[in-house]
């Protein structure tokens, strides 16, 4: 999803908003193209022309860039409605379900992370997969915490172990039916490449300060480390 307008981060459209001289629209398609996803639905909007251009640049080879790792580039208009309505836009125009979804702003992610995703989901034997991230964690490293959301419960009534209290979308997702039939595994995490959301400035120096080893820790590699315990609610198709 990179169709925003970037507001918040108060430079322009927010997918080409540089993190350590490198726009996080292209991190995040080097991140995939380091994956073991195959083809990537670019999703954009009459928001963000500049990112379109940008886009079918870099999917028609004409971006002069020797840093891009190929991956092989949809680009889908959407109407610039909101997130949700713009995500049901590029489903419809691309992938089957279940699809990965990733917003732009997570300029940490690297393929080992986004693998280890596509992981969990097929571990949880779910529909569709929600990453979460305790709020407290994202004010642990400095990063903000926006729309918390509190499962203090599986659906099951037991307690979720590692999972209770305010968690924050992570904006990595596996989203199952358009109608959102079937049901939702929630994973939580501490890492910080998934925990750290660019939405403004002081985001953007956490992230800086991380990639280039000044942070208040060293950044991960290879697979997740996942909370004790998988939530599973029931129609959650699409997160």
């Amino acid at each position: 999803m990179c169709g925003g307008r970037g507001t918040r981060l108060g430079e322009g459209e927010k997918p080409l908003a540089a993190v350590a001289g490198r726009s996080m629209v292209d991190r995040a398609l080097d991140a995939l193209a380091a994956s073991r996803v195959e083809t990537a639905y670019a999703a954009v909007s009459p928001h963000a022309p500049r990112t379109r251009e940008r886009l079918v640049a870099r999917r028609d080879g004409s971006a002069d860039d020797p840093d891009s790792e190929a991956v092989d580039l949809r680009v889908v208009d959407t109407p610039g409605d909101g997130y949700v309505a713009d995500l049901r836009a590029a489903l419809e125009a691309g992938p089957d379900a279940p699809a990965l979804t990733l917003a732009v702003d997570l300029p940490l992610l690297d393929g080992p992370a986004v693998d280890a995703v596509l992981g969990a989901h097929a571990a949880a034997d779910a529909d569709a997969l929600s990453v979460r991230v305790p709020a407290a964690r994202k004010r642990e490293l400095g990063a903000s915490a926006d729309a918390a959301t509190r499962y203090d419960e599986a659906d099951d009534g037991e307690a979720s172990g590692g999972v209770d209290g305010d968690l924050v979308p992570a904006g990595i997702n596996v989203v199952g039916a358009l109608d959102g039939a079937g049901d939702e595994a929630v994973r939580a995490t501490r890492d910080a490449r998934l925990a750290v959301n660019v939405n403004r400035p002081g985001d953007r120096r956490l992230a800086e300060r991380l990639l280039g080893g000044d942070g208040p820790e060293p950044l991960p590699t290879g697979g997740v480390d996942w909370l004790d315990a998988t939530a599973t609610r029931e129609g959650g198709g699409r997160s």
